[in-house]
């Protein structure tokens, strides 16, 4: 259903999710991911990548050992059904300091300390099925600097590391898109895009909008990816979801993409 409805509403290519629960999880079979595989390329569309939010519930740096065990295992588990899915790149929120949507609090050095440990392990299987694992820049209290963002992807030395650049999260903790993509450069493996409004003041507000209605500064934005020579593809990560957000969204994207 939802590659047929991503094709009828103009769009090249879907992204696919996993989680713990729901139609693909990292229990799902090899037979299961070759079904889908052959949907997506009867249906004519591209589905490069998988996103998984598996972070936030199965944070790979809790102070628990045992969920950052289990999140270490999920997530190499997801790697290899994005491997039989045929998807290029996996999404990887590679832990939590503080969030508004995990109850964990980690102290920082503690917190990089175990991604690091967890990226170390889930490379080894990446490097193994041929997917490229890919560190989002997301509200999770880490790597909110893209230089800090850039020393820890280059110290491992690995091809198969990169970064999954969200053009609209750096606005949450003011920094500006292009920018960031010009710092990150080479390390650019996949981009999501969304756009959000904000407030400020002592009743300020940040909120996800339709793309165009909010701050992204976009003709700088696309500059900036041309610039930097990215060629893979651009996934509009929308919410909170309407009957109308698909037709609204692939509107938007085809006046972002000629700017």
């Amino acid at each position: 259903d939802a590659l047929s409805c991503a094709k009828q509403a103009g769009f090249a290519g879907m992204e696919l999710c996993i989680g713990t629960a729901g139609v693909l999880t990292p229990q799902t079979t090899q037979k299961e991911c070759e079904a889908i595989r052959g949907q997506i390329q009867a249906s004519g569309l591209i589905v490069e990548t998988l996103a998984s939010g598996m972070s936030w519930g199965l944070n790979p740096t809790s102070n628990d050992a045992s969920i950052r065990e289990q999140s270490i295992q999920a997530h190499a588990d997801a790697l290899q059904r994005a491997a039989w899915l045929g998807c290029k790149a996996m999404l990887f929120v590679p832990g939590v300091v503080k969030s508004p949507i995990c109850p964990d609090i980690v102290r920082y050095d503690i917190a990089v300390a175990r991604a690091r440990e967890a990226v170390k392990k889930l490379l080894d299987v990446a490097e193994r099925v041929g997917v490229d694992l890919c560190l989002e820049n997301v509200w999770n209290g880490m790597f909110y600097s893209p230089l800090e963002f850039n020393d820890f992807v280059d110290s491992f030395k690995s091809k198969r590391l990169g970064v999954y650049f969200d053009v609209g999260n750096g606005l949450g903790y003011h920094q500006h898109p292009p920018h960031w993509i010009e710092l990150i450069g080479p390390r650019l493996r996949r981009v999501h895009i969304k756009d959000f409004k904000d407030s400020f003041g002592w009743l300020g507000s940040y909120s996800f909008c339709d793309l165009g209605a909010g701050m992204v500064p976009w003709a700088e934005t696309m500059a900036a990816l041309r610039a930097a020579g990215y060629q893979g593809t651009l996934v509009a990560e929308m919410m909170p979801w309407d009957p109308g957000m698909l037709a609204r969204t692939s509107a938007a994207l085809d006046i972002i993409m000629k700017m």
